[in-house]
């Protein structure tokens, strides 16, 4: 068991150290936001690049949040039932939920992605609009990245929880 644990452990804290790095985007996103009115709507400057770029830092956020998300608990749960059960018949649910819709979930997203952002990197895909990023391959890397981040960390929490289930409550 302790294996498992460290396991938990090493995943826990690369999706702990990239959610509070990504958090960070937040203020980015937010500045370049009002710099882009700010220049707009103050000196009559437009930038699609920069447009663009609060479109690529929004996906990044949610993308590659979703797994930080997970590891905090802040995903959506219907929690009427859920509220009052045992750390036990949890992570029996948890377990469940992780091994029969997340990780299958998180493999089809992949799988299903890999050929889109392939023949997006082929082709070095870049925005269609003028003066915008020319890097759209990097932005639906994000897809199957998002995939793989979410299904290591739902790894984590069904580990998580079987050790719960084998370990008792403690």
């Amino acid at each position: 068991m302790p294996v498992l644990h460290a396991i938990v452990r090493s995943i826990d804290t690369f999706t702990d150290r990239s959610g509070r790095l990504l958090a960070w985007l937040c203020l980015a996103m937010a500045a370049l936001t009002a710099l882009i009115v700010f220049l707009r709507y103050g000196f009559n400057i437009g930038s699609m690049a920069a447009q663009e770029a609060v479109i690529y830092m929004h996906a990044c956020l949610f993308m590659l949040g979703a797994s930080f998300t997970l590891k905090v608990g802040g995903h959506v749960r219907v929690d009427i039932f859920y509220q009052k059960f045992s750390a036990r018949n949890r992570a029996w649910v948890n377990s469940l939920g992780g091994i029969i819709f997340l990780l299958p979930f998180c493999a089809f997203i992949f799988g299903m992605s890999w050929n889109y952002v392939s023949e997006s990197w082929a082709i070095r895909e870049s925005s269609p609009e003028p003066g915008g990023i020319p890097a759209v391959f990097l932005l639906k890397s994000l897809i199957p990245l998002m995939a793989l981040n979410l299904f290591v960390q739902g790894l984590a929490e069904v580990l998580r929880n079987a050790l719960v289930l084998v370990e008792g409550d403690s």
